[in-house]
Formats: structure tokens, C-alpha cells, sequence
């Protein structure tokens, strides 16, 4: 059985309403990146953080995976699939996928802000309140801007053993995110689905375009894998 590995951004699940945090200006909604996704910016403000991932978190479960999520999962039919996504949501896991690994955590688990191996499912809202069973506050389970990303290093793994990559929706902008591609030693295909594609560099394998959003332009790649 060949091995897919799938590389996935916000452009994926904006299709299901979920919003992207950056936009042009470099703000997320109003508040400095550094305010709302650093370290440094919890420990100054942990209500407005929290807060900040509270209505992510509210918004999240109002949604549903998209035909883009769908499609991937429906790959396993006849592939081994592994998603490495760059979003925090559920919409892969929802959707049906098998292996999916977040590279910047998942927005329904959160951790102990001390204890990093204290990591729970978490659905409703964290507040000042939220404590580990070690007195210390909860956090989200987001990788932020400034931390170690731990499922690297599963990822590249994952990306090398991949017969073919699929990137969808991302720009290819984010590291070390970004870098994976690189370890695609193995892929007789690399397809890019985004309707703005990226630069990407240093692959041995062409890169195919399918400059379309994700919706349209899986559909249209499922029907070529599936032949």
C-alpha cells in the first residue's frame, strides 16, 4: 500500500468557517501576535489569553469538517494516509482521518502551565480557575511563537516514508512547518493545492499545482489518486 503524507494549513479549514488568526496587518483580531500567542504574552495577561482561546475554542465546535477533509480521509480506502497539520482543530479527526499529527496543538486539549507532560481533552472554557491537579494554572495546548515544536520530529518521520505529499492550504511561509517538504526523499509526487500557492524549495521531486481552494482542488486530485 502506498504512503500519502498529507501537509495542512488554516486554508483548509477556513472552507468550514473556521477563522484564520492572521491577517494582513499581522494582527490576530485587534491584539499583537506577541499578546495572544507567546509565552511571555500569558504570563502578563493569562485572562486575556485564555479568553482569547475560550472563543476559538466556542467557535470550533459550531463547525464541521469540510469536502476537502472528507476526500482526505476517504484516501484511505486505498492509501495509508498520514495528515500533518498545521491547525489546532479537529476537522481531520472528525472528518474520518486515522493519523493525524498537529504540529501547533490542538485547541480541545489543554495542558498544565508547569507540568508539560499534564495534557487532558478540554471542551469547555479555561478560566483563572482551571487548575492541574498540581495547583497550577491551565493553559491551551497551542505551541506558541517562541516554543519547541515537540511532533517535529514525528513529522519528518512521517514525510519521509511518503510515497506521495499533498500540501493544501497553506502558504508555506511558517518554519519550521514549512522545512518538511524538504524530507520528502521518497515522493514519486508532490501535488500543491492553494488557490495563491507559495514558494517551495529544495525538492527533488517537481512540484504539481492545482491552484484552487481546497474544496475544488481535492476533488479534483482525489479523482486522480482514486483511477
Amino acid at each position: 500500500m502506498k504512503k500519502i503524507t498529507v501537509l495542512s494549513g488554516a486554508g483548509i479549514s477556513a472552507e468550514s468557517g473556521i477563522q484564520t488568526f492572521r491577517d494582513a496587518n499581522g494582527l490576530w483580531e485587534g491584539h499583537e501576535i506577541t499578546e495572544v500567542a507567546s509565552p511571555e504574552g500569558f504570563h502578563r495577561n493569562p485572562e486575556m489569553v485564555l479568553n482569547f482561546y475560550n472563543l476559538r475554542r466556542r467557535q470550533l465546535l459550531t463547525v464541521a469538517p469540510n469536502q476537502a477533509h472528507e476526500l482526505l480521509a476517504d484516501l484511505e480506502q486505498l492509501y495509508h494516509v498520514d495528515i500533518i497539520t498545521q491547525n489546532v482543530d479537529d476537522l481531520h479527526e472528525r472528518a474520518g482521518s486515522s493519523n493525524v499529527v498537529h504540529l501547533h496543538g490542538e485547541l480541545l486539549k489543554a495542558r498544565s502551565s508547569k507540568n508539560y507532560d499534564y495534557i487532558v481533552d478540554w471542551h469547555e472554557d479555561i478560566n483563572l480557575n482551571s487548575l492541574c491537579p498540581n495547583g497550577y494554572l491551565m493553559r491551551p495546548h497551542i505551541v506558541w511563537f517562541g516554543e519547541a515544536v515537540p511532533e517535529f520530529e514525528q513529522a519528518i518521520k512521517r514525510i519521509e516514508q511518503a510515497n506521495i505529499v499533498i500540501i493544501i492550504g497553506t502558504s508555506m511561509q511558517v518554519y519550521p512547518a514549512a522545512s518538511l517538504v524538504q524530507y520528502a526523499h521518497n515522493a514519486e509526487e508532490i501535488y500543491y493545492i492553494d488557490p495563491t500557492p507559495g514558494q517551495i524549495y529544495h525538492t527533488a521531486t517537481p512540484v504539481k499545482l492545482i491552484t484552487e481552494k481546497a474544496t475544488i482542488g481535492m476533488q479534483k486530485l482525489y479523482d486522480i489518486l482514486m483511477r
